[in-house]
This record gives C-alpha cells, sequence and structure tokens, in this order.
C-alpha cells in the first residue's frame, strides 16, 4: 500500500497524521473483512468464537481510528452526525 500520492517532506506533520490514521482505518477494515471470511468458512464451532472475537476487536480498533479523524480532521464530525445513527433512508439523507 502507498502511503503517499505526494513528496512525504512536502505535507504537513498534521496531514502526515490523518495518513496515518486513515491506513490504520483501512487495515482495520480489511482485517474485519478476513476475519468474517474465515469465520463463514470455518468448521470448527470454537475457532468460529475466537474468529468472531478478533473481527469485533478489530471493529473496536477501527472506531478508535474512526473517532480520531471525527476530532482532529475537518469534514468527519458533521458528516458522522449526518449519516451515521439514523434511521433515515441513507441515500435521501443528502437530499435533506
Amino acid at each position: 500500500m502507498k502511503d503517499y500520492h505526494e513528496k512525504p517532506e512536502e505535507l504537513s506533520s498534521e496531514t502526515r497524521d490523518f495518513i496515518r490514521a486513515l491506513n490504520s482505518l483501512k487495515e482495520e477494515i480489511e482485517a474485519i473483512d478476513w476475519y468474517q471470511q474465515r469465520m463463514d468458512v470455518a468448521s470448527d464451532q470454537q475457532l468460529k468464537k475466537i474468529l468472531k472475537h478478533n473481527r469485533n476487536e478489530e471493529m473496536e480498533h477501527a472506531c478508535m481510528a474512526l473517532e480520531w479523524l471525527r476530532r482532529n480532521m475537518d469534514g468527519w464530525d458533521n458528516m458522522l452526525k449526518t449519516y451515521l445513527f439514523t434511521e433515515k433512508e441513507i441515500t435521501k439523507i443528502e437530499k435533506e
């Protein structure tokens, strides 16, 4: 995974931290995917429980990274408040 599309030395320290958080979030989401797939095909029930536990730990990590982004990177707070924890039809929210 390429972390930078621009020269790192030209990026602010703040932007480099954003990149670290965004990459961590991507990695945690990918790990959730992997554990979900392994859970789905595992034949041993104890192994399924372990994989589910591991998947849920990765969800926790993803949420922590997302919360850091919400607190520190412009735009996240507004978008998360708009789209999360609502019962409205997701694709119609932005039209309101």
